[in-house]
């Protein structure tokens, strides 16, 4: 389809031009798919954020007097399930990936397009059946699924979850091939390797732990199912079974799964930080292969979740210095984006400031990584709420920030209208604020030895149960006010331009929002990525055109 330019950057005929519902449901566009994802994983975020809630109001008092132990139960297993596995997962890889990575390389599409429509329609499928398995009694063994209990004991709907999230695994493996192949078959000529945005990298990185990794807990959780159903041995010690080697398999995907979350949101960090610094980033090719590194050595730390099961002494030894050992590519990363701002014309943009935020937030949640990588000091704070502050900074703290930003930072392209900016700046501050104040007390608490998954609790933990809430309570407010300025600016916001950042990657060549089939001719790539000798300058704050046509959508 070709495209006529209407004097601010926009197509009369994008990707949004064709509104029938039919046309979106059966479409095989990387961009629409994206969009969809966008939509049902917000829905599914705001299933789990409810649960949240419901946990954190259940905590205010030290007694449980809001719901009972077995609702809160299934509050707290619900809100797990639906974050990782239908939310912190796929987000980034789902909707920043499906959107950007095909415009990012000079592609037309994916690799595969309507493998990637089958991928969102089985996405849906598992998180209905999730949501379906709350609506009928719930389940309440935790997002983990540990047996002999989810297995054998666990009553409610477990064998419905079991099938959503085994699903589910489908749609992340499909979406993990189409990447790889399209990164490695579609590139436009002239895009080198080390010619790829390194949110291209993060991507394909990323996509071999979903491919290699996914398939072991698809098969583990199908397992729990065959032993749940018909009471074959296989965990559970009454049959025959054993439960310690269903913690091998599961880690041995979901500590990588931590990687499949925060490495996308990497990707968009190195990308934030470039265009918002106008530097290329520092030792470009070190942070490409640390996000290999990570790839590679997250599938050799899962023992560390095992240290207190009688794992003997000497395997707990190794997977200590291994766990040890991941830290050193992150750091790097770190390291080298703190340098890129060095000396770099750093201008706070929305998306700056929630580069800026995943920055702090993942250092405080790596760091104290390490404390539970330390066989000695793990004894005594596994299972306790330092592991939930440890997790939340991140996954929360580190991959949503990462998400927000990369929403923020391609918005424009993808919507092709500007946000107002001051509330942007204004909720990214908002999440800062409330994430830390719900998080950080529970480093305290969980060092003071209160376990994780408790009900209730000794009076004076409640000053920091407290302060957590109150926190969780501000950060939903920073959370929402997104969902309401952006789908705003989709109506009433200003015309972005084709670049409203002044960023040098390809997507940025093209028309806000993308023509049907990305660019009007196949770009050709002869500088190296994040050269900003011959972009335009960033639109300042003030100074974006004013809107004068209806919106596209």
């Amino acid at each position: 389809m070709s495209a006529a330019s209407n004097g601010h950057g926009h197509s009369k005929g994008n990707y949004l031009s064709e509104h029938p519902i039919a046309s979106w449901l059966l479409t095989t566009d990387h961009k629409r798919i994206g969009i969809l994802y966008l939509i049902s994983i917000s829905v599914f975020f705001g299933i789990g954020a409810l649960f949240a809630a419901l946990v954190r109001m259940e905590l205010i008092t030290p007694q449980g007097d809001l719901m009972s132990a077995d609702n809160y139960n299934r509050a707290f297993t619900l809100h797990g399930v639906m974050m990782i596995f239908f939310f912190l997962i796929p987000s980034i890889p789902a909707v920043l990936g499906n959107f950007c990575l095909p415009l990012m390389i000079g592609a037309k599409d994916v690799a595969f397009p309507r493998l990637n429509l089958l991928s969102w329609y089985m996405f849906v499928i598992g998180g209905s059946l999730a949501v379906v398995a709350t609506v009928r009694g719930g389940i309440d063994t935790g997002w983990t699924f540990y047996p002999p209990y989810s297995s054998t004991y666990a009553h409610g709907q477990v064998s419905l979850a079991l099938v959503g999230v085994f699903i589910n695994g489908f749609s992340s493996i499909f979406t993990g091939i189409n990447f790889l192949v399209t990164i490695h078959k579609m590139r436009a000529p002239g895009l080198t390797w080390f010619r790829l945005p390194l949110f291209v990298w993060a991507q394909y990185a990323t996509s071999f732990i979903i491919v290699f990794g996914t398939p072991v807990v698809a098969i583990t959780l199908a397992l729990v199912l065959v032993e749940r159903i018909l009471r074959v041995g296989i965990f559970d010690p009454a049959l025959g079974g054993d439960p310690i080697l269903f913690q091998h398999l599961f880690w041995f995907y979901s500590h990588p799964a931590v990687y499949i979350m925060i490495l996308p949101a990497m990707g968009v960090i190195s990308e934030i930080i470039s265009t918002f610094s106008r530097k290329r980033i520092f030792g470009y090719e070190f942070v490409a292969f640390s996000s290999m590194a990570i790839a590679i050595v997250g599938f050799l730390v899962w023992g560390h979740h095992l240290f207190t099961t009688g794992q003997s002494i000497y395997a707990g030894m190794v997977f200590s210095i291994l766990s040890f050992l991941v830290a050193v590519p992150s750091a790097v990363k770190t390291f080298n984006w703190l340098t890129t701002m060095y000396k770099g014309q750093v201008v706070l943009r929305a998306p700056m400031l929630y580069g800026l935020g995943f920055i702090g937030l993942f250092t405080i949640g790596g760091l104290t990584g390490l404390f539970l990588s330390s066989m000695g000091v793990d004894i005594h704070l596994q299972e306790t709420y330092f592991v939930v502050a440890h997790f939340h900074y991140v996954m929360v703290g580190g991959a949503i920030m990462g998400y927000l930003g990369g929403i923020h930072y391609w918005w424009p392209k993808m919507f092709g209208r500007m946000y107002p900016e001051t509330w942007a700046k204004i909720a990214a501050l908002i999440v800062f604020v409330g994430f830390n104040l719900t998080f950080f007390p529970q480093f305290i608490v969980g060092n003071l030895g209160m376990p994780r998954r408790y009900w209730a609790y000794p009076e004076e933990w409640q000053v920091w149960h407290l302060l957590s809430t109150a926190g969780a309570s501000i950060l939903g407010v920073g959370y929402f006010l997104p969902s309401v300025y952006l789908v705003w600016s989709i109506f009433k916001g200003k015309p972005a331009g084709n670049n409203p950042w002044g960023a040098s990657g390809l997507e940025w060549t093209t028309e806000s929002p993308p023509i049907t089939h990305n660019f009007h001719e196949t770009p050709i790539v002869t500088k190296e990525a994040y050269t900003y000798d011959d972009v335009p300058d960033m639109i300042e704050e003030d100074d974006q055109p004013e809107r004068k046509e209806p919106a596209h959508v």
